[in-house]
């Protein structure tokens, strides 16, 4: 019986010891930064939960602001397009564990083409 017991126990301790799922929860909501390369500026977007992404891009430069539209996955991958109709990318990846989010965008218009890398953070749920 003892025996038994034992090899219950352990099997439940293997079973409860499994890691979490990913989910989009913890990326829900708005996010904020800055972009750099051949043109600069800032952008933000809110993820929904459903994991779509919408914002915008601001260019310093050219004072234009460019939608931004996607889907970010629940370990945190951002494809997204820019502009509309789509005319650029905008992909990175958004951290759960320090909030902060990184990658790289490209623009064909107007042209020539743009590109560079950005970087932010979540600034609210």
């Amino acid at each position: 019986m003892k025996k038994i017991f034992l090899l219950l126990l352990t099997a439940f301790l293997f079973v409860g010891c499994g890691k979490d799922e990913d989910t989009i929860y913890d990326f829900i909501g708005t996010w904020t930064g800055t972009y750099e390369g051949t043109e600069k500026g800032d952008w933000n977007v809110v993820v929904a939960t459903d994991g779509k992404v919408t914002g915008t891009l601001h260019s310093d430069q050219t004072t234009e602001n460019y939608y931004i539209s996607g889907h970010l996955s629940e370990s945190g991958d951002l494809v997204a397009t820019i502009g509309f109709p789509e005319d650029g990318e905008f992909r990175g990846t958004f951290t759960r564990e320090d909030k902060k989010a990184t990658g790289t965008w490209s623009n064909a218009v107007p042209t020539p083409t743009r590109a560079g890398t950005w970087k932010g953070a979540k600034t609210s749920k």
